[in-house]
C-alpha cells in the first residue's frame, strides 16, 4: 500500500546542508513506491509562533497556514529532519511544528538527524524524541544519524564515502520502520 509521507525541514541558513538529507530522504521514499514531499520551513515562511492555527477562527488563518494543515491532516506519516544547532533543536523546524497539533497527534513520526560533526545530531533527536511523543505522535525506535553531512551527501542528495554509505546501509530499516507503523496507525483511523 503506497503510503503519504511529508518531510519535514526546518534550516533557514545561508549554504543549507541539511537540505540534501531531505532530499535524499523524499527520493528514498519514492523510491520505494510511496508519495513523499518535502516541507521546507523556509519556503512556508509562516510567522514566529503568535497564534496556532487552531487558534484562529475557522478561515482566518493565513493562507499558507490553512494549506499546510490540510497537507498535514492528509499525510500518512512525518519524517523530520532534524538538524542539530548549539546541541538543541533547530528553530525554524520548531517553529514550523509549533503552528500545529491536532494534525499530528495518532500519527507515525521518524527522526533522521544531522549535524556538522560527528555526533550527527543525536543531543536534536533527543529532543525531538520529547517533542513528538508529547505532540502525540508514535515515534519510531528506529534512527537515522548522519554526521559531517557536508561529507556524506553531495550537492544532489547523492551518497559519498564512509557516511553516505552508512546512510545507505541505515535507510531501509529505518523506512521499513516507518512504513509500519504508518500502515498500522492508518488501519486504526
Amino acid at each position: 500500500m503506497a503510503l503519504d509521507i511529508l518531510v519535514l525541514y526546518g534550516s533557514y541558513r545561508r549554504g543549507r546542508l541539511g537540505i540534501r538529507l531531505a532530499d535524499y530522504l523524499v527520493g528514498g521514499f519514492e523510491g520505494l513506491g510511496h508519495k513523499a514531499q518535502l516541507v521546507d520551513a523556509k519556503a512556508i515562511d509562516l510567522p514566529m509562533l503568535d497564534l496556532r492555527y487552531s487558534d484562529y477562527p475557522a478561515g482566518e488563518a493565513p493562507a499558507a497556514m490553512a494549506e499546510l494543515a490540510d497537507r498535514l491532516t492528509a499525510a500518512d506519516a512525518f519524517v523530520f529532519v532534524a538538524g542539530e544547532y548549539n546541541r538543541g533543536m533547530q528553530p525554524g523546524l520548531k517553529n514550523l511544528v509549533d503552528h500545529y497539533l491536532k494534525e499530528f497527534d495518532r500519527r507515525p513520526a521518524a527522526i533522521a538527524s544531522y549535524s556538522m560533526g560527528r555526533f550527527a545530531g543525536v543531543n536534536s533527536h533527543a529532543d525531538w524524541t520529547v517533542t513528538l511523543s508529547a505532540m502525540g505522535m508514535a515515534v519510531v525506535p528506529e534512527r537515522l544519524s548522519v554526521g559531517q553531512i557536508g561529507q556524506a551527501l553531495d550537492e544532489q542528495a547523492q551518497p559519498l564515502g564512509e557516511g553516505g554509505a552508512a546512510l545507505e546501509r541505515g535507510f531501509d530499516g529505518f523506512a521499513s520502520n516507518l512504513v509500519w507503523w504508518a500502515e498500522a496507525a492508518k488501519a486504526a483511523r
